[in-house]
């Protein structure tokens, strides 16, 4: 009896062992551990184009996992917060190239150095001049903020006589280097080395300064398993050839070009059809040529990507800054527009890869012997357009060679200025320059271009993530087969662009013989945004105005409302509100032709309820007393006595409301309806010929206003 109760005991007993001896292995195998890192710090753990996490520390730290068995929950929270995270015990490592020091043996225990930083000088490719150290005398180097190399600067400062510039992030520093605002850079040689083997314009200069060991980190006293699986996992991948492998991918010693795969990345559209938005005239990188079609640089290069990766578009060319406010109010879903990609942008867009390398240029009168350097500019003027680099690079150096800074809007107001010789030069990006000269502009570029910024595809933050692949994915293929390098050949070279009819669009008779069938599409956008807007706006109008005058308070109340919101706001803002703001609140894409005729309608409306309002408190106040003591009702007396007399005190306003609103159909141009006036810009930008091209516009609306003013006229006769 005693035997049978053991037996259930002792199976109990085994199958506990069994089965804790399994938990235990199970639970040693599958160990999971949360390792902090930072959120981008090149080449060492930074993000890829499909958002991954890649780098040395975080391809060491897979395959160390890998070779001793336990899994990585990897935390990019940035440098600081992996410290704390570490020190709260909220993580069970860190590593983020951090620097084994003293100070940190105090609270951190290290692992074996997995790799030896230092730190090195880098200068622009064409310096010819900074060889060493003793050759920073008087020039101004930088350095990231709190960094081995700020301290290495400040510490030599004395012996070497140069002035330090400090930055917070490393892009910072290189565009610094990049537009001459420094002439040498400091920073670790491996984050440098990355950055030239990308294609940073630098070049590096002498050795390394020694610099300190990077190493993986636990709190002190804690995990020592997992710092022991670290050492072993590194130790056996330095000895198979793992680990030289890793850090060779991201630094590279060689020429830096990358290796291009042979089949194309196909990434799977997952809309119909995207819409693209771009500027309306940046030659050469979008413009429209004689025949009306869009053309450039961004217009080739958007179209053969599409074609690659097989997805539709539908590209609106609405203006560079309408096209930033449709990609926010999601009217578009992609921007390309010679955009250069900086900082302020990346915290609200997502890039593709650079596809163009823009840079500044220089450029002077075809005639001026004067000026062959920046030396040459003291006591000038010099202009170029706001917000751009060139406006930067002038306003940077502006004390150093002592000329005046005269900054326009357009590029074509920058162009004109130089032309009549309100300016002594120009700034400006140097692919625009050199199609204004290509176009037959007397310019000249005396000096040689500065490497300026870099152009990227945008799409809203965390939006679209396909549509920026695809177009990354085509433009690489597109460099890897040559077809790259052909279209913007096409668009940047030493010939002129070919004209199809040959027609010289420098004079009046030439222009009018290529753009003719343009101009017309834009004058009959004008009048018919013109004539529906008003019409509508009467309607409203009329409506309005006699609610003003309505014996109703509430009505007059509201009336009085509605005059009050639409005169009070411009109407290029309620414009913007309309065809950007409004899709942002209710979800529903607005056409721009339609936001137009709204917009006309309402600002119309208003004053045109003031004006029925001011018609029909001319009449007499009798006439209204006489008629209703005679019985008539309000409604009567308002449609047979008082509206008859007020409609023909009402027209003459109402012809000049009407020129007004016809007027006002330029100030639509904003959103990106291509009526007469944006027509004539975006000619210009094309054949750089403002002059001719705005007194066309002019005459074209002086004879429309006029001929329509005669018919308006001739009616008020008739009805009076």
């Amino acid at each position: 009896m005693r035997k049978n109760k053991l037996i259930p005991f002792v199976v109990f007993f085994m199958a506990s062992i069994f089965t804790l001896g399994f938990a235990n292995k199970t639970d040693a195998a599958e160990k999971t551990y949360k390792i902090g890192t930072d959120l981008t710090f090149a080449p060492f753990e930074f993000q890829n184009s499909d958002g991954e996490y890649i780098g040395i520390d975080v391809d060491l730290l897979n395959q160390i996992a890998k070779d001793q068995n336990f899994k990585v929950d990897l935390r990019p929270l940035g440098f600081d917060s992996s410290i704390q995270g570490v020190q709260s015990d909220q993580l069970d490592g860190m590593i983020a190239g951090m620097s084994i020091t003293d100070e940190r043996k105090k609270t951190f225990d290290f692992s074996e150095p997995y790799f030896d930083s230092g730190i090195q000088m880098a200068v622009k490719n064409d310096n010819k001049n900074i060889k060493g150290y003793k050759d920073l005398k008087g020039k101004t180097v930088a350095a990231k903020i709190g960094t081995e190399s700020a301290t290495f600067l400040d510490k030599n400062k004395d012996k070497y006589g140069y002035e330090i510039k400090q930055y917070e992030a490393a892009d910072a520093m290189y565009n610094a280097l990049t537009n001459g605002n420094v002439e040498a850079i400091f920073d670790d040689y491996p984050v440098l080395g990355y950055a030239v083997t990308n294609g940073q314009p630098f070049k590096l200069v002498g050795d390394p300064e020694k610099g300190s060991s990077y190493g993986f980190a636990v709190k002190k006293g804690e995990n020592k398993e997992l710092l022991e699986k670290f050492n072993k996992g590194l130790k056996a991948l330095k000895k198979d050839g793992s680990y030289d492998k890793i850090v060779s991918k991201y630094i590279s010693t060689g020429s830096g070009n990358k290796e291009v795969s042979d089949e194309m990345k196909k990434i799977e559209p997952k809309k119909d059809v995207y819409v693209v938005a771009s500027d309306s005239a940046f030659a050469p990188f979008e413009y429209k040529d004689s025949d009306g079609k869009y053309k450039g640089i961004d217009v080739d290069l958007l179209k053969r990507a599409a074609e690659l990766q097989g997805f539709k578009l539908d590209i609106k060319f609405i203006g560079f800054s309408s096209a930033m406010q449709a990609l926010e109010s999601g009217q578009a879903e992609g921007m390309i527009a010679g955009m250069t990609i900086t900082d302020e942008r990346k915290a609200n867009y997502d890039f593709s890869d650079p596809y163009f390398q823009s840079g500044i240029q220089l450029a002077v009168a075809k005639d001026n012997k004067d000026i062959k350097s920046y030396k040459d500019l003291k006591g000038k003027t010099v202009g170029a357009k706001v917000g751009t680099e060139s406006a930067d690079f002038l306003e940077a150096h502006k004390k150093e060679y002592d000329y005046t800074i005269k900054s326009f809007d357009a590029a074509d107001q920058l162009y004109d200025a130089l032309k009549v010789g309100s300016i002594d030069a120009m700034m400006d990006d140097y692919p625009v320059i050199g199609y204004a000269v290509n176009q037959g502009q007397d310019l000249k570029t005396p000096i040689k271009r500065e490497v300026g910024g870099e152009y990227g595809f945008a799409v809203k933050k965390g939006q679209n993530a396909e549509l920026r692949e695809m177009f990354t994915e085509g433009l690489k293929e597109m460099k890897r087969t040559g077809e790259y390098d052909e279209i913007v050949n096409k668009y940047i070279g030493s010939d002129k662009e070919e004209k199809k009819d040959a027609i010289d669009e420098s004079t009046i008779t030439g222009l009018l013989k290529n753009n003719y069938k343009s101009l017309l599409d834009g004058l009959w956008k004008t009048i018919v945004l013109a004539l529906v807007s008003f019409a509508l706006a009467l309607v409203l109008g009329v409506i309005f105005g006699l609610f003003r005058v309505s014996p109703v308070r509430g009505l007059r109340t509201l009336a009085g409302v509605y005059i009050d919101i639409i005169r009070g706001i411009p109407m290029m803002v309620l414009a913007f509100f309309i065809f950007f703001g409004l899709p942002g609140i209710t979800g529903i894409k607005i056409p721009d032709f339609a936001a137009g005729i709204i917009t006309l309608t309402l600002n119309a409306s208003a004053y045109i309820a003031e004006i029925v309002r001011g018609g029909i408190n001319a009449v007499p106040v009798g006439q209204m007393e006489a008629s209703r003591s005679l019985g008539l009702s309000y409604n009567r007396t308002m449609q047979k006595i008082i509206l008859p007399q007020a409609v023909k005190i009402m027209i003459p306003s109402f012809i000049n409301q009407f020129v007004i609103s016809l007027k006002d159909t330029t100030i639509i141009s904003a959103i990106g309806v291509v009526e007469l006036l944006q027509t004539g810009k975006i000619i210009v930008a094309r054949t750089t010929q403002s002059s001719y091209v705005y007194l066309i516009i002019a005459i074209m609306y002086l004879i429309l206003i006029t001929i329509l003013t005669k018919l308006a006229n001739r009616l008020d006769k008739k009805v009076k």
